[in-house]
């Protein structure tokens, strides 16, 4: 049988509340909490190191839920309607696969002809026969393991701004 031995860590006065906070949430065992906290810890650090940074998304309808990962900005892409936009991102994660964040407005449809043509067109025109309706904003997230995948999933002039700098690594050191 392997047994670990007891470490100490010492604990600021200060901090206490701090310790017994983390104690409760991770149900009594606060060398979980503190086995957790390192572990992201080390991970974000060695990635930062790696030039990647922590990037958090919304994913889902309306204001969604939030996602988490290293990664690197590679592009970013924007095109709109008359009834919405959609921002498209792509990121490089520290592990070498290709994510793409894509941002949707609300959509909104009508009956009328005026919703479609500008401003101009709604001076002068507003009779209560119309109808309308928005549906809510959505993101989704999609991973691409390689650039044949994520062709699939980019508009044409996005893709290929990011097929240029695929092959880039996010830090270059240089021997100046």
């Amino acid at each position: 049988m392997l047994r670990m031995p007891n470490k100490t860590i010492y604990v600021s006065d200060d901090d206490l509340p701090l310790f017994r906070r983390a104690q409760e949430l991770a149900g009594g065992n606060l060398s979980a909490a503190i086995s957790t906290a390192v572990r992201r810890y080390v991970d974000i650090e060695e990635g930062r190191q790696e030039g990647y940074d922590e990037i958090i998304v919304r994913i889902g309808p309306g204001k969604g839920r939030k996602q988490r990962f290293s990664g690197v900005l590679l592009g970013e892409w924007g095109r709109s309607t008359s009834q919405r936009f959609e921002i498209f991102r792509v990121y490089r994660s520290r592990t070498g696969k290709f994510v793409v964040h894509v941002e949707r407005s609300a959509q909104m449809t009508s009956d009328s002809e005026k919703w479609t043509t500008g401003w101009r067109s709604w001076v002068g025109n507003w009779s209560s026969g119309q109808a309308w309706g928005v549906t809510a904003p959505e993101s989704v997230l999609h991973i691409a393991g390689t650039l044949a995948e994520l062709r699939d999933l980019l508009p044409p002039e996005l893709y290929e701004m990011v097929a240029d700098m695929a092959d880039q690594p996010p830090i270059e050191d240089l021997d100046i």
